[in-house]
């Protein structure tokens, strides 16, 4: 489906979406997640979030750590996969692509045909998340660049050197250290502001590219540039040079 399909989505409030599954957050969804909560996003990221903040944590009960009984506590500031639902986003080299998913068994939602994607987009703040999420992606290519200053791949299989950092990027416990990671999901902890969304991620972007410039460390950009390509919703391959 492309912005211009037929869709229409009216959400009945179950909250039978908001259990088991596996959400991915990127550093813009988690500072939306803090200002809505209002806390910083050190705690934000304790409180909603695993894998060093980069997924969104579930209860025991399979209910999202933001439930409310059927309320969503971080609506406002909520990520891009809840404003999504029912749809899915697939990010391709030729665009995004969209997916119907199947609704949560039970749900109370209910389809429509009296619209298109591309307006529930709007309606769902969708676009505006993403162009703010859209702007770590260059840090990607950042980091790239200078792991090719670091690393003799001529002596380094590259294959290899890779699959750690995939390895080590998923990884949900037990992993190594990583100043980058860190500072990616907890934009608050480096910037020391508490401004707006959009303004702290001006800073922030300003004090990531000084960190990649002064890292000494392959590994460390390495798996920070594969956590931060996962979080944007796009491949590992996104990340490798």
């Amino acid at each position: 489906m492309d912005r211009q399909s037929q869709f229409s989505y009216r959400c009945g409030a179950c909250g039978r979406c908001c259990h088991n599954q596996v959400i991915s957050l990127n550093p813009a969804e988690l500072l939306a997640i803090a200002r809505t909560s209002g806390i910083a996003t050190d705690a934000a990221r304790a409180r909603y979030t695993e894998r060093r903040g980069s997924l969104l944590r579930f209860r025991g009960n399979g209910g999202c750590a933001a439930l409310d009984g059927a309320r969503c506590s971080i609506h406002p500031g909520r990520p891009l996969a809840c404003r999504l639902y029912p749809l899915g986003l697939e990010r391709t080299p030729d665009g995004d692509r969209f997916i119907r998913l199947e609704p949560a068994a039970g749900s109370a939602g209910q389809y429509g045909v009296d619209g298109a994607v591309g307006g529930y987009l709007r309606d769902q703040g969708v676009d505006a998340l993403l162009e703010m999420a859209g702007r770590y992606r260059p840090l990607i290519r950042t980091m790239r660049d200078r792991i090719e200053t670091l690393v003799d791949f001529s002596a380094i299989e590259p294959r290899e050197f890779w699959r750690r950092a995939i390895a080590e990027a998923l990884r949900e416990s037990n992993f190594d250290a990583n100043r980058l990671i860190d500072a990616l999901f907890d934009p608050d902890g480096v910037s020391a502001t508490r401004e707006s969304v959009e303004s702290t991620i001006a800073v922030h972007l300003s004090i990531l590219h000084e960190m990649i410039a002064s890292t000494n460390d392959p590994a460390e950009l390495a798996t920070a540039a594969v956590l931060l390509a996962i979080s944007l919703g796009y491949s590992p391959v996104e990340a490798i040079i």
